[in-house]
């Protein structure tokens, strides 16, 4: 099932890409205009989808212990502003989600890509999350996530550092 794999293009130790993605209220968030210990992007395939969902509330419901260890998260799709904001508000995200419009981020990580699901073979985008720090190097790369205890993975993940 390698096939069905992300083929990363860039790994831990090395720098994200400059990032200008626009959220769901259509402002603008860069990378570099975050000051948190941690940013964490999550990129997730479609807004409120069940397996999309269970991991957005689990993110909703450990934000706070997410917030107190310096951690900024974003959720990140293709999905327009319109399906994000309606995916806040359905299920009270407390986090901003982005939108990577055309998958271009997602291609340029690699991270979109061949995916197996129900017996059909598609293009798509993978459940992988970055853990990047103040210095724009990625700490850790989250892959396979597990969607109902993405939050722990996460804080796991800054606690190795």
């Amino acid at each position: 099932m390698e096939k069905y794999e992300p083929s990363f293009r860039i790994f831990e130790g090395d720098l994200f890409p400059v990032v200008n993605l626009k959220d769901q209220h259509g402002r603008t968030v860069k990378l570099s205009g975050l000051k948190n210990k941690f940013v964490v992007f999550y990129f997730y395939p479609q807004d409120d989808t069940p397996t999309c969902t269970k991991e957005a509330c689990n993110i909703r419901d450990n934000f706070t212990s997410l917030k107190r260890r310096g951690i900024k998260i974003f959720g990140i799709s293709p999905d327009s502003e319109k399906s994000h904001l309606k995916f806040i508000e359905k299920h009270q995200l407390n986090f901003d989600l982005l939108i990577d419009e055309g998958h271009q981020l997602a291609d340029q990580l690699g991270i979109w890509g061949l995916k197996y699901t129900f017996g059909r073979e598609y293009e798509g985008l993978h459940r992988v999350t970055y853990v990047i720090g103040q210095d724009r190097r990625i700490v850790k790369i989250i892959y396979p996530v597990e969607s109902g205890i993405h939050a722990q993975q996460i804080i796991d993940a800054v606690h190795a550092r």
